[in-house]
């Protein structure tokens, strides 16, 4: 099977914003106690923090981390989590049926991304809680001092401002489930307001919207026209989220859901479009992708304890998905996909980061470890940076039962201009065929084959886990070759390639 594309030089999607590659941490299962924070962990630092996860999401080279929820921060007081960690509240969480003791708060949170090199997107509660506690906590976070909240914030031991840009003005809140639930008009208006408040403290803030939590929503795409005709003057993104998942055990119906992916971004960009058009607007709005990943594997395990059958544990193990190598190509194909829509997605978190649906797995007092999708996620980050190049592309397709012509090769290249490098991310969707790939590399001169990465496994259902954490992971590939400008590849069945090209 051939699969043939071109890739121009001087033709360009868009300049990929870093923070594509962000992530999530929420307070949720074990995402933050003995996920980051467990200080009688053999590595942890001084904070409390584990240093074998640092040193693995120092290695993803994180750019941004979404915090502190998630559907936790719909009835979350920030106000619980300063102060001496002695004093600090136990609360009951209503998203997840948990508790939490507090001991993990913006402070923590802060030293921990300053640890990891990675920068904070904060969420405000506009559930159960709205316009002054929002504009009470950007005070306590960015404000020098000479002010209440401020000045509470240094003699909690922080004299500098966090200076957060990004601020998430609360989540989800066209889900019924959500603590706090608002109709669009009353989330548009709370939300608008909101954002003026925080504006006018700081008219430079970058503020994300609420969208819709996914695309089967019955409101949607209504709720992102309602609500962008209440805030599309005084935000910069609108939310979106989506999980995927397999529970039919069908492959490739799974392995095209991508399309169902590149469908909601354009009907949501269709819908900013509209309603800058119809306000006259010069201003653009742009896609916060903040939640996304693939999530089935543990929704049958979580029943009791989300169900209240089992109390209110303090960080049980929830949404503790283990992934397989099926889950390296679905990862794969949805960063290809916001690579090609990077001129509307900007920002967009992997859900989440540790032990939650997350790339990386601990042991209470053992391990860290890789699961099999953190590879893509890591190859993306690291070398998917720079401008996506417009691919045209020619292969055979296959019809599912929701979409036709769907392609047996998906394929996204960056150019780093920086580094004069050009870095091809290649999945192959068939069960038994080799795709012949082929790229006319037009425009650039004297490429070579400088890496190239290959993940495949003869078991879909592989994983890695803490006896065996590597099992799926990726080996040095073989054959891929620059002849003239022409990059020529063979992707093995159900694989996923990573080729960087260089001088």
């Amino acid at each position: 099977m051939e699969a043939t594309g071109i890739a121009h030089r001087q033709f360009k999607v868009a300049q990929i914003d870093d923070r594509l590659y962000g992530a999530f941490l929420e307070h949720l299962g074990r995402a933050i106690y003995t996920g980051i924070y467990e200080p009688d962990h053999p590595t942890a630092d001084e904070n409390g923090m584990r240093q074998d996860v640092i040193d693995l999401v120092k290695e993803l080279d994180v750019p941004v981390v979404r915090y502190p929820g998630g559907n936790f921060v719909s009835a979350y007081n920030w106000e619980d989590g300063i102060g001496p960690k002695e004093n600090r509240p136990v609360r009951l969480d209503l998203a997840w049926h948990t508790s939490d003791s507090n001991e993990v708060g913006i402070h923590e949170f802060a030293e921990w991304c300053a640890s990891t090199n990675t920068q904070m997107m904060l969420a405000v509660n506009l559930g159960s809680r709205g316009l002054d506690e929002a504009r009470n906590f950007v005070e306590y976070v960015n404000h020098p001092g000479g002010s209440y909240w401020s000045d509470l914030r240094r003699a909690n031991g922080r004299e500098d401002p966090w200076n957060v840009r990004m601020w998430c003005l609360g989540n989800e809140m066209d889900g019924p489930w959500q603590i706090g639930h608002k109709d669009a008009v009353e989330y548009g208006k709370l939300a608008a307001e909101t954002a003026k408040a925080m504006r006018a403290f700081d008219k430079d803030l970058e503020l994300i919207v609420c969208g819709s939590s996914h695309s089967n929503m019955p409101t949607y795409p209504q709720w992102e026209a309602t609500v962008l005709e209440h805030t599309y003057d005084v935000v910069d993104y609108i939310s979106l989220h989506m999980y995927f998942g397999n529970p039919e055990g069908n492959a490739a119906n799974y392995l095209a859901l991508n399309h169902k992916l590149d469908d909601y971004i354009v009907a949501v960009q269709g819908v900013i479009n509209f309603i800058k058009a119809k306000k006259r607007s010069k201003k653009d709005i742009y896609i916060c992708f903040d939640e996304w990943n693939v999530w089935y594997h543990s929704r049958e395990q979580d029943r009791k304890i989300l169900e209240g059958q089992q109390g209110w544990p303090h960080a049980p193990a929830l949404l503790e998905d283990i992934y397989n190598f099926e889950d390296v190509l679905q990862v794969g194909l949805i960063l290809n996909t916001f690579i090609r829509r990077s001129d509307v997605v900007k920002i967009a978190c992997i859900a989440q980061l540790v032990n939650v649906i997350a790339p990386i797995m601990t042991e209470k007092g053992g391990d860290a470890w890789r699961q099999t999708i953190y590879y893509p996620y890591y190859f993306a980050s690291r070398f998917g940076r720079g401008t996506a190049l417009q691919l045209t592309f020619d292969c055979p397709t296959y019809d599912t039962e929701n979409y036709k012509g769907v392609t047996f090769a998906d394929v996204s290249a960056v150019h780093n201009e920086d580094d004069g490098t050009v870095t091809v991310f290649a999945i192959n969707r068939h069960a038994t065929e080799t795709v012949d790939l082929a790229i006319s590399l037009q425009g650039f001169d004297g490429l070579k084959v400088i890496d190239h990465q290959v993940m495949t496994h003869d078991d879909l259902r592989a994983v890695n886990v803490a006896d065996n954490q590597k099992e799926v992971a990726p080996k040095a590939g073989a054959g891929a070759a620059v002849d003239g400008d022409t990059l020529t590849a063979a992707l093995a069945p159900y694989s996923y390639q990573m080729i960087r090209l260089g001088r």
